[in-house]
């Protein structure tokens, strides 16, 4: 059939189709046919598109795009094509398609459209089936492919109904202008006008730790008539909030799971105490205060402060943190034509690091604090410590903030006879602690890499400073701190780590909004709420000056409830909720919250009771004590949602009452955790030694038929290995268990080597 002929029918079937739909460059193309200026309309149509790009810009990441199912065309209009023409020959179909997909200049004409080779190739799988298993296509698809199948056509004729199915698949496509100007993160500080309508005056207080540098900064906020405390935990914010009220200040305090008002009709008070996510970016005040300006370039939280920095709206801002951020801040708030004014301050109580680690528990003095990095070397310390006869505090991140400040107070009452803590790195900041010397067991500290692998990695400069410096503070009876290792080999390394100088901050974190995310998914309703925001990083613009945070946890809170039905701004909200996702429970009450809030079912107390098994059981041993921790998290979770949707979370005051009463169990579990983790280690078969440090079991000191190892290796060898966290003390003990079994007459060992000499006898 010619291609006159073609456009013949075509223009007298056109009254009798009525829901052909075909794109301005598919009719323009078309239009050409008869003339032969196909491939010169094609050559118009790219060099447009050159044009209105964006050459700037990066390509996206096409590995993101996934591409929808095509079941029937919109603009199917029965039997109208075969009529026209004939029947196809699936045959001769496959072979022409085919050509299509090897020819080169259609692969680079797809590739000037947006089509990359990755892209290309499932576009074609997905046209190829699509072409191949419809029943009955559009009348104008239909006579294009007989036309080329007869030789009447040539077979880069496809191509306009080739994209137009890959925009079908790949929506994207047709909106990248606008997605790209959605994602462009070039210009922050034009996202707050009201502060960008003041002239705010920028004070950094500038030192290291216990330098007085928040304090001064909470001078000002007390003398204001109206201030804001931005602070990165919630027991800095309740420090603020009681120090407040306590000088006769009214104050409220605003964190994620909390909102006090001192106000009995709850009428806002004219200071705040709040965590760093929850500040106002709308509400004016005279002053406000970011405390530990330095985690902007956290990789997960740094958009909270940037947030803070380019939005509060307040006459005086009083920014707090380390000399390392002075010439970023200065320079990033060039940017809104603020200068900063910077005060210096140095350290009030000195620190030394001593010469000589402590190398044995017997060494341990009133005033120490242990610092650890994993939960299993506080449980081995813990008992190991008062089996000595010695009473310690115990600190870790997971345990609430109350039973933390009863472990702090615990030690720092002179009146107690407890003067040992062991803690993890949640004592670098948020409390007031009496140490005199801060002892390092290890210097490595668990971290995940990008596929979400644990690794151990050497801490950083600052981490170590941020430790340190809890020793020898201002207000605690010990005037000047020490700073040392548990083990000899670590004492070097710490040196060398405190001696450099913090690396300078060069980025702020960003993170999108959920107004963002809308306006995308507007663009792409059938993409994952995981799958926008990987888009929405792939294509975003920032300059140097700024990255975008870590999304990991979000996306996986993502992923998980993606197959609940809820609608975007709820499935977003839902998704920010602080959880650790390493910990199953938590993360399967979350799961069950959705799925019930998704029923428009409110979440009430009683329910919430049959799911955790409330009233729980007092701790018997230390898998109870960290379920309860998990329980504490999942009530944590529902008083965070409960305020983001009050009317589906109903009994937030009931919760909290259930929430104080588990605090008091879990203090309780700590304050005996000695005797949990012996309970534990007899469940599992482990002896309980009566000596604070059992001897060596004879396996550690010879080996069978070999010299003796002697103490010093064996030490090494475990020691290292509990310390890169691929051994636990628990895995240790049942290790050392099996080997003494093979030891013993009649033991596995024994029997293996006698079965194995009867086999050989019975060989000969």
């Amino acid at each position: 059939m010619s291609a006159h002929r073609c456009m013949v029918l075509l223009s007298r079937a056109r009254p009798l189709i009525k829901n052909i739909s075909l794109r301005k460059s598919t009719t323009a193309m078309l239009d050409h046919w008869g003339s032969g200026q196909f491939h010169r309309g094609l050559s118009v149509v790219v060099s447009s598109r050159k044009v209105s790009s964006n050459s700037s810009s990066r390509p996206p990441d096409t590995s993101l795009f996934i591409p929808l199912d095509i079941k029937s065309d919109a603009t199917n209009d029965g039997t109208i094509g075969v009529e026209l023409t004939q029947p196809l020959d699936k045959g001769e179909l496959l072979k022409v398609l085919n050509r299509f997909y090897k020819r080169r200049e259609m692969q680079r004409l797809a590739d000037e459209h947006g089509l990359d080779a990755r892209l290309f190739h499932q576009a074609f799988i997905s046209f190829r089936k699509y072409v191949m298993e419809i029943g009955t296509m559009s009348a104008d698809l239909h006579i294009i492919l007989n036309d080329i199948c007869c030789g009447a056509g040539h077979v880069d004729d496809m191509f306009p109904y080739f994209m137009r199915h890959a925009k079908q698949i790949f929506p994207m496509l047709d909106c990248m202008d606008d997605l790209r100007k959605i994602s462009d993160l070039r210009v922050p500080a034009d996202w707050y006008p009201e502060a960008r309508a003041m002239q705010r005056k920028i004070i950094f207080h500038a030192g290291p730790t216990n330098s007085g540098k928040t304090y001064h900064a909470i001078q000002r906020y007390l003398a204001a008539k109206s201030a804001v405390y931005c602070g990165p935990l919630k027991l800095l914010a309740h420090e603020i909030f009681e120090k407040s009220n306590h000088a006769g200040v009214p104050c409220d305090l605003v964190t994620g799971e909390e909102r006090t008002f001192v106000d009995p009709e709850g009428r806002p008070a004219g200071h705040l105490a709040c965590t760093i996510e929850m500040c106002n970016v709308t509400m004016p005040f005279e002053v406000a205060v970011i405390d530990e300006i330095q985690m902007i370039r956290d990789l997960s939280r740094g958009w909270a402060w940037t947030r803070a920095l380019l939005g509060l709206c307040a006459e005086e801002i009083h920014v707090c943190g380390e000399t390392a951020a002075i010439d970023f801040i200065t320079e990033l708030l060039y940017t809104t034509g603020e200068e900063v004014e910077v005060h210096h301050y140095k350290r009030l109580t000195p620190f030394s690091v001593l010469d000589q680690a402590v190398e044995t528990l017997d060494n341990l003095r009133p005033g120490d604090c242990i610092v650890c990095f994993s939960k299993n070397d506080i449980y081995s310390l813990s008992r190991q410590i008062e089996g000595r006869g010695q009473e310690c505090a115990v600190i870790y991140g997971s345990l609430p903030p109350g039973t933390k400040l009863s472990q702090a107070k615990k030690f720092n009452d002179p009146e107690d006879p407890c003067k040992i803590m062991i803690a993890t790195d949640a004592i670098g900041m948020g409390l007031n602690l009496s140490i005199k010397r801060i002892i390092f067991n290890s210097l490595k500290k668990p971290n995940l890499n990008e596929k979400g692998e644990k690794e151990m990695e050497i801490i950083s400069t600052s981490q170590a400073l941020q430790i340190a410096g809890r020793a020898g503070r201002f207000s605690s009876i010990y005037k000047d701190g020490e700073v040392t290792t548990m083990h000899r080999d670590d004492l070097p390394v710490l040196k060398e780590i405190l001696s450099q100088t913090i690396k300078p901050i060069e980025a702020a974190g960003l993170h999108p909004t959920a107004d963002q995310i809308e306006m995308f998914a507007y663009h792409l309703p059938d993409a994952t709420l995981s799958n926008l925001i990987d888009i929405f990083v792939s294509l975003s613009q920032v300059d140097g000056m700024y990255f975008v945070c870590n999304i990991d946890d979000f996306k996986f809170l993502a992923d998980m409830i993606q197959h609940v039905p809820l609608n975007l701004r709820f499935r977003y909200v839902f998704c920010t909720a602080p959880i650790n996702r390493r910990q199953p429970f938590v993360c399967t009450s979350f799961l069950k919250f959705a799925r019930q809030f998704s029923r428009d079912e409110p979440l009430t107390f009683r329910w919430v009771c049959r799911h955790i098994n409330w009233p729980v059981a007092v701790p018997r041993n230390i898998k109870d004590l960290v379920h309860l921790e998990a329980v504490h998290d999942v009530l944590d979770l529902y008083l965070w949602l409960s305020y983001r949707f009050m009317d589906m979370f109903p009994d937030a005051d009931l919760i909290r009452e259930a929430q104080k009463e588990l605090d008091d169990m879990i203090q309780a579990g700590v304050r005996n955790i000695t005797a949990l983790i012996r309970a534990s280690d007899r469940q599992i078969g482990a002896p309980a030694p009566s000596e604070p440090e059992a001897p060596r079991p004879q396996a550690f000191r010879k080996g069978r038929g070999s010299k003796s190892l002697g103490p010093k290796a064996a030490d090494s060898l475990s020691s290292r290995l509990l310390q890169d966290g691929r051994l636990t003390h628990d895995l240790l003990q049942r290790l050392q268990m099996e080997w003494l079994e093979q030891q013993r007459p009649g033991g596995k060992a024994e029997n293996d080597e006698t079965s194995t000499s009867q086999s050989k006898k019975k060989k000969k």
